[in-house]
């Protein structure tokens, strides 16, 4: 599986847009900012989206299209299925959500 994902610092505060082959991994990685660049200098360590995808290129080509996305439109993606802008992180690291199986 290859994920697309979001970060944030607070609701709507600055947004991020990653893909990873690991989702938990790549998450702790910033949350322990051990990532050097936009996502330590802005302390983004806050997953508010994600979604997972079989083949390499979509996921690449999702995460081109959600980048060149106006702002408003990734606050109203955010929303539309977490719109209290809860950290997902701490459901994926223990495994009580299937990241497998996400759309």
């Amino acid at each position: 599986m290859y994920y697309v994902y979001v970060l944030t610092n607070k609701p709507r505060g600055t947004l991020y847009v990653g893909v990873t082959n690991n989702l938990v991994r790549r998450v702790w990685e910033h949350r322990g900012r051990f990532v050097s660049g936009f996502t330590r200098k802005y302390h983004l360590s806050k997953l508010v989206h994600y979604e997972g995808f079989d083949e390499l290129v979509e996921a690449i080509q999702r995460e081109v299209r959600l980048k060149r996305w106006r702002r408003q439109w990734k606050i109203q993606l955010i929303e539309r299925e977490n719109p209290e802008w809860m950290d997902l992180y701490p459901g994926i690291a223990d495994g009580a959500v299937d990241v497998s199986s996400c759309y």
